[in-house]
């Protein structure tokens, strides 16, 4: 007796679902980050064992991308790409990238295999978020200590050896902090300054505002973003004090970017309303 009513108490929880999910905004915003982290973590855990025949081989992340780039349809999101010829060249790049959000990572999955080999630059704590953290350790993400400028530079600098002699894209967020304000933030100087040493193009990449997402209102609604690669920038010749023209000359294409785009995908939005 006491098992059916819990079948009948699961099963009305179920029934009401939609109805919860129509009706309320923020049900709906926790149900599409749950659903986002939770078939992430269980893609880790499943994943896991493959990676170890390959520990730290970024192709990893090929794979990683099949099983999770489903999620975004899932939860209402579709991927525009623009610049796939700079993305799907064989060679070294730094990109950099603006963040607004942690769905930036599903917008990298939607894009990984054309970026073949790709790792990303992360925070260790993500690390320690296992299974998410051990899968991606695993699967080549290089993690650095942020709060140890100098160890992190150490970290970088020790990789960039074999990046460029292996072809890897490097993928960093050089704002370090996901921020969804509808602007650029100041650019930290570390990816920059790893292009200029390792003599490395400096390949630009920017997500079209998430206007459909509100973290303060706890509003996730359906809605477009536009990933777009700008042309490789050379680092060729430069040294340490072109940092700040180089951090400039970036910044400038891509905060331009964004607001082109993120125009172009809001007005898609409203016609297809």
């Amino acid at each position: 007796m006491y098992t059916s009513y819990i079948e009948i108490f699961l099963t009305l929880c179920i029934l009401m679902l939609p109805f919860f999910y129509e009706c309320s905004q923020v049900f709906r915003f926790y149900l599409k980050f749950l659903l986002y982290y939770v078939i992430v973590s269980f893609n880790a855990i499943i994943l896991t064992p493959l990676f170890l025949f390959k520990a730290r081989d970024v192709r990893n992340l090929v794979t990683a991308s099949t099983f999770c780039s489903p999620i975004s349809s899932l939860i209402g999101m579709k991927w525009i790409l623009r610049g796939r010829e700079h993305l799907e060249k064989d060679e070294s790049f730094i990109i950099v990238s603006n963040h607004q959000s942690s769905l930036d990572v599903l917008g990298m999955f939607d894009i990984w295999a054309i970026m073949d080999k790709c790792t990303v630059v992360a925070k260790k704590e993500l690390f320690y978020a296992w299974p998410f953290g051990l899968a991606s350790w695993l699967a080549g993400l290089i993690f650095i200590d942020r709060m140890n400028s100098e160890k992190a530079r150490k970290t970088l600098q020790d990789a960039a050896e074999s990046i460029k002699a292996k072809r890897i894209k490097l993928w960093i967020f050089p704002e370090g902090h996901r921020r969804n304000t509808g602007e650029l933030h100041p650019f930290k100087k570390g990816a920059f300054h790893l292009a200029i040493s390792a003599q490395l193009p400096v390949l630009p990449v920017v997500y079209s505002r998430y206007y459909f997402l509100d973290e303060d209102n706890k509003r996730f609604d359906h809605g477009k973003v536009m990933i777009t690669a700008l042309p490789p920038i050379s680092t060729q010749g430069m040294t340490s004090n072109d940092v700040d023209k180089l951090i400039e000359q970036t910044r400038e294409v891509m905060i331009k970017t964004f607001h082109e785009t993120s125009k172009q995908v809001a007005a898609s939005h409203q016609v297809t309303q």
